[in-house]
């Protein structure tokens, strides 16, 4: 089943199509890549999607290349498209929603700690031969070592939860020297010295491949590497971009599964329409999903004008960018995602009430947006993001920018 589910979802974006470009058709290909993933994720749940067949698709469908430079093939978007393009596949399916958002941000990543040259050279190599980015990141955890010898740096630990990294080209990598700081490097992931082990228990087929990956003396010379800097706000941008990006894969965890469960409300209505109308189910059913519709459009506005907000910055002068405008920008992140995490939350737990019979069944799939709400909801509570937020109403404090959010 899962080589079929594989070939019939690669094969589909083959055929050479060109890339789109402009921002209204990248917005159609993510659609077109979710329609794909919502008629198979049923499969995909019970018979398994491969890792390599999820980053294949991502890259047939030219998304992986949509912030790229132009010069070099890339579609030159703005994150702010790159979000709602995130958005949309997670309401196919969040895995490869989630594989797509990791790939946009590592990619970007050089921006925040490279040099003009470093940013030239890794772009134009990834764009040109539309490489996926995996990353075994350390933020401040110390699981990662870096050493230099002889002008060459050398990465060695282990860190868990390497989202697709097994599955990728190019990793980021990151670790401290002994001093504590903290460094960043890019390196082929396909090298003596880097392995993954595969995760303990049974794999959720609906989560981005995990996994454990291993670095044993990883040899990068400093062409391809950096110490971030201690002080400049542009460069800790990647933490709220990176919770914006989990943000929007929980609005499209929210429109998938609303729009899976009035699917089957319909069949429902269809089937057994006058019987509903004389016991009332109806007006219940229309009263709920009225009030979950209303409040997923309000997170979503939300949320695009925390997207707007965010691009503008993440796209602008990095010298001219303060400490109190970074630290502004945070705190509305975090109230994006809580808001996201919440309305998902809430529709893929009441949504079963007002479905009807066929919201249990095998064949729908709605209970694949519930596991997968509940599974970032465990990664990452909402309540870390809500005292955010109350911290800067009450004290007008700002997040750290050396914290995870």
């Amino acid at each position: 089943m899962a080589t079929v589910v594989n070939d019939a979802l690669t094969e589909s974006l083959q055929a050479g199509r060109s890339l789109p470009r402009t921002t209204p058709e990248w917005l159609a290909r993510a659609e077109d890549v979710a329609a794909l993933l919502a008629a198979h994720v049923v499969d995909q749940d019970r018979g398994g999607l491969s890792p390599e067949a999820q980053v294949a698709l991502l890259k047939e469908s030219g998304l992986t290349v949509m912030l790229g430079p132009v010069s070099a093939g890339g579609g030159g978007q703005t994150w702010s498209t790159a979000l709602r393009a995130i958005r949309a596949v997670s309401a196919g399916c969040a895995s490869v929603g989630e594989l797509l958002g990791c790939h946009l941000l590592w990619a970007w990543s050089v921006r925040l700690a490279g040099t003009k040259a470093q940013i030239s050279a890794i772009e134009d190599l990834y764009t040109r031969n539309n490489l996926f980015f995996g990353a075994v990141t350390d933020p401040g955890e110390g699981t990662v070592q870096v050493g230099e010898r002889r002008g060459r740096l050398y990465f060695n630990g282990r860190k868990s939860f390497s989202s697709g990294a097994a599955a990728s080209d190019l990793l980021v990598l990151e670790g401290l020297e002994a001093d504590g700081t903290r460094v960043f490097a890019i390196a082929p992931t396909r090298q003596t010295g880097i392995a993954f082990t595969a995760p303990t228990g049974e794999p959720d087929p609906q989560s981005a491949p995990q996994g454990t990956a291993v670095l044993v003396d990883v040899e990068v010379g400093w062409e391809r590497a950096a110490r971030y800097p201690a002080t400049a706000a542009h460069n800790t941008l990647g933490v709220p971009l990176a919770q914006q990006i989990y943000a929007e894969i929980y609005i499209g965890i929210a429109q998938g599964a609303l729009r899976t469960a009035l699917e089957c409300a319909r069949s429902e209505a269809s089937a057994g329409g006058e019987r509903a109308r004389e016991t009332g189910t109806q007006d219940y059913a229309l009263e709920t999903f009225g009030d979950l519709q209303s409040r997923l459009w309000a997170a979503q506005a939300l949320t695009d004008a925390v997207d707007a907000r965010l691009s503008t910055l993440v796209h602008g002068n990095p010298d001219a960018l303060s400490a109190q405008e970074r630290g502004e920008v945070a705190v509305r992140v975090c109230a994006a995602k809580q808001s996201a995490a919440a309305v998902a939350l809430e529709i893929v737990d009441r949504v079963f009430e007002v479905s009807g019979s066929p919201a249990t069944s095998n064949k729908t799939g709605l209970d694949i947006f519930w596991r997968n709400a509940h599974r970032h909801k465990l990664h990452d509570p909402a309540a870390h993001k809500r005292h955010e937020v109350g911290e800067y109403a009450l004290l007008g404090r700002l997040p750290d920018p050396g914290r995870n959010l």
